[in-house]
């Protein structure tokens, strides 16, 4: 103590003999402090306790009033720091973050089990994206969901005998409720008549045909194909599955058809012709599958749009 006063005493006098300009200098410069080292060892604090339990807060904290502890208690709770659950919880997508961290952790987890050939792992319909967002409430964009789709993808090719149950249960969760992959059209029989009945359509027509064994005849509404088209593709489009399968003078044709114009009532048609046909004999469907008469054309006219002549052609003078 007294070392201390006797130095402060010299650079005051030291001080006061500079000059004013340097004495000011001196006055401003701090020396360095030095912090004397505690007696005692630092000890950390005891751990808190977060249960709701008070008399095992009394009993930690070594008060015997219930009263009191339950003070402290709420006391303890306005002062602490929740920590969240998930460290997600502090980015703008938690649950999205959790989930493809979850998802990539059993991929890294499982990817050296057996796969299944390409083109013959099960066909799965997942979630939209707006599906996605809607459940997780969270701006999810669309190249983090592509990347989340692809590790689905990549854990959906595991083998089937071989796939862990935390992956099966992984993939249901992303999966739509409806899967259209496992719907099955119904197939066709034929009645005891021999008649094959099916329904084409194309555009906004309809038909219902009827296919049996026979000479080639072919009614259309009571009228036969020359009388109700008098266009030669027509014709040719209503028949197509029986001629490029060689089969016009084997089956007779009936057909019910109504809406839409003459092309599409004939695309209809050949479309019922062909299911129609396949009921008879299943081995054509390689034949008319070349042939494009197998599938439905879902296209469609496009609408006439105000202002323009039809759906995109402009008016003469606009050219001009």
């Amino acid at each position: 103590m007294e070392s201390t006063i006797l130095r402060a005493g010299f650079r005051r006098a030291i001080t006061s003999s500079y000059s004013p300009a340097k004495r000011r200098v001196l006055i401003h410069h701090h020396p360095r402090r030095s912090y004397a080292t505690p007696a005692e060892p630092i000890r950390a604090a005891a751990p808190i306790n977060f249960t709701s339990d008070t008399n095992q807060f009394a009993r930690s904290s070594g008060g015997n009033n219930n009263s009191n502890s339950e003070q402290d208690y709420e006391r303890l709770l306005h002062r602490v720091r929740i920590v969240p659950a998930s460290p997600s919880y502090f980015t703008a997508t938690p649950r999205y973050t959790d989930d493809f961290l979850y998802l990539s952790s059993l991929y890294r987890k499982y990817q050296l089990l057996p796969r299944l050939a390409p083109g013959t792992e099960p066909r799965v319909a997942w979630k939209t994206l707006l599906e996605y967002r809607t459940e997780s409430g969270e701006p999810v964009r669309q190249k983090g969901y592509a990347i989340m789709l692809s590790l689905l993808k990549r854990l959906n090719k595991i083998h089937t005998a071989l796939l862990p149950v935390e992956v099966q249960r992984a993939l249901q969760r992303y999966k739509r409720r409806i899967q259209p992959y496992l719907n099955r059209a119904k197939p066709i029989e034929i009645d005891q008549l021999g008649r094959a009945r099916a329904v084409g359509r194309r555009k906004s027509s309809s038909a219902v045909v009827y296919i049996v064994e026979g000479d080639g005849e072919c009614l259309i509404n009571g009228r036969t194909l020359t009388e109700y088209f008098g266009r030669l593709h027509d014709r040719e489009s209503a028949v197509w599955a029986l001629k490029a399968t060689q089969r016009l003078d084997k089956y007779n044709v009936w057909s019910v058809v109504k809406g839409g114009g003459t092309t599409g009532q004939a695309e209809a048609i050949t479309l019922g012709v062909a299911k129609a046909l396949l009921a008879h004999e299943p081995d054509l469907k390689a034949s008319l599958r070349r042939a494009g008469v197998i599938t439905r054309d879902i296209r469609r006219v496009e609408r006439k749009k105000a202002g323009k002549l039809k759906a995109r052609k402009m008016p003469a003078w606009v050219k001009r």
